[in-house]
């Protein structure tokens, strides 16, 4: 028997919408007691002063990628457990991207063999099944044989351009009763557009990405959806129109989802030229898909969680190589890693300015990501497994690579000085 007593933790329950201080003494990996104070003379018992650190529910990531099968240089399954592990995460969706993608039972099966039944200690995996074969937007997967080799859901993480087909697969995928999730952006609308259309693109004279590559394609999503009743999930939601336009297809009562990353909830288009002093100009760190918005479309995003017209944050952790990353700003492949840095910062930024509640940065890091799966989240109470993590917001650190359990540095933040880290996460 082992176990751990933290003293005087401040516990953020979203389950039961609660905020409390007290003692938790967790066994074995479970819960037994929640006291105002509890004392233990066991020798096997680890006692830990917990004052001004949080305990919350495990964090739940809706989608991200690993280099695994295809790319184990830029992340392997078991590195981007342990980054989810340090950053407080229990459960991690993969998306279909890799080589093989994962478009076929076969494939599947092989990922969920690369992980060791016996690793309970480290976040679950979960596994995004292509839409459409090899990702590619031309003809659809195998759904049935994929959902029953238990995919969490549909996503191919891209856009489908093809609306003929978009429709299809809403209409087959209906009576399966998994998430189906979708990215939406109009390719041709983009063109070759590597940042937000806006003031700072064209004092950057790099091509911008019209507003309206993403709203055209989420308003034909949500015709289709009015229609045929499928429920969907809109991933990667980045502009103040598509906020408007999830308000009101809510107001609706349609049946829909949606999720925002932690990077478009930080930063905008400012940062591109140097507005933060500690981000290099243009650095290739800031090149997204989809790009950063305006600073408008940040404040909406921003509110737009807050009110819960955006249900949920996603990290959307996009390793790549130095090599892959050490380019043109325009020609660097677009995404960054995440896993172990957005708490900090999201707690920094919207929990210690007071524009969140804590319980609110957590419904949407844990339990609200979980329901869009249509998992369900368990209460911090006694008798229940110990799905948890331990947040000291006090905890200064930098980043390095020698700090970090991902196999990847592409973050705009490396070398910088954070506060806030994860102390200990449970995996149940």
């Amino acid at each position: 028997m082992s176990g751990e007593l933290l003293k005087n933790v401040r516990i953020i329950d979203p389950v039961s919408e609660t905020n409390r201080q007290a003692d938790v003494l967790i066994i074995d990996g479970i819960i037994q007691q929640i006291q105002p104070e509890i004392v233990t003379d066991l020798d096997s018992i680890q006692v830990f002063n917990c004052q001004g650190m949080i305990l919350g529910s495990g964090l739940v990531d809706l989608y991200s990628y690993t280099g695994e099968p295809g790319f184990e240089d830029r992340e392997t399954l078991t590195s981007l457990r342990q980054a989810g592990l340090a950053g407080g995460f229990t459960r991690i969706g993969i998306l279909p991207d890799t080589v093989p993608p994962v478009d076929t039972p076969a494939t599947l099966s092989l990922l969920q063999h690369k992980i060791p039944s016996i690793s309970k200690s480290l976040p679950q995996l979960y596994f995004w099944g292509a839409l459409t074969q090899n990702i590619a937007g031309k003809q659809m997967t195998e759904l049935a044989e994929l959902a029953n080799a238990n995919v969490i859901g549909f996503a191919d993480g891209k856009p489908l351009s093809d609306q003929v087909l978009l429709r299809r697969l809403l209409e087959y995928l209906k009576s399966f009763n998994l998430p189906v999730a979708l990215y939406c952006c109009d390719r041709a609308l983009a063109m070759d557009g590597v940042m937000r259309e806006g003031n700072e693109s064209i004092c950057s004279g790099l091509p911008g990405i019209p507003v309206y590559a993403e709203t055209a394609a989420l308003s034909t999503v949500l015709e289709l959806v009015a229609e045929i009743q499928t429920p969907v999930h809109f991933m990667r939601v980045s502009t103040a129109r598509s906020v408007a336009l999830i308000q009101q297809a809510k107001a609706q009562n349609l049946p829909i989802t949606a999720s925002t990353t932690w990077m478009h909830l930080l930063l905008n288009t400012t940062a591109m030229s140097g507005h933060h002093s500690f981000i290099t100009p243009y650095d290739p760190n800031l090149n997204l898909d989809p790009p950063l918005g305006n600073p408008q479309d940040q404040t909406a995003l921003i509110q737009g969680v807050k009110t819960g017209i955006i249900d949920a944050i996603a990290i959307d952790h996009s390793p790549y190589t130095y090599e892959e990353k050490t380019v043109a700003f325009a020609d660097a492949p677009p995404g960054v890693i995440g896993l172990e840095l957005a708490l900090p910062l999201l707690w920094q930024t919207f929990v210690e300015s007071g524009q969140w509640s804590a319980l609110e940065l957590w419904q949407k890091l844990s339990l609200n990501p979980a329901l869009c799966w249509g998992q369900k989240m368990n209460p911090i109470t006694p008798n229940q497994p110990a799905e948890l993590t331990l947040f000291n917001p006090d905890q200064s650190w930098t980043v390095e690579s020698s700090q970090l359990h991902s196999l990847a540095t592409n973050t705009p933040w490396m070398k910088q000085e954070l506060k806030g880290r994860v102390v200990k996460t449970w995996c149940a």
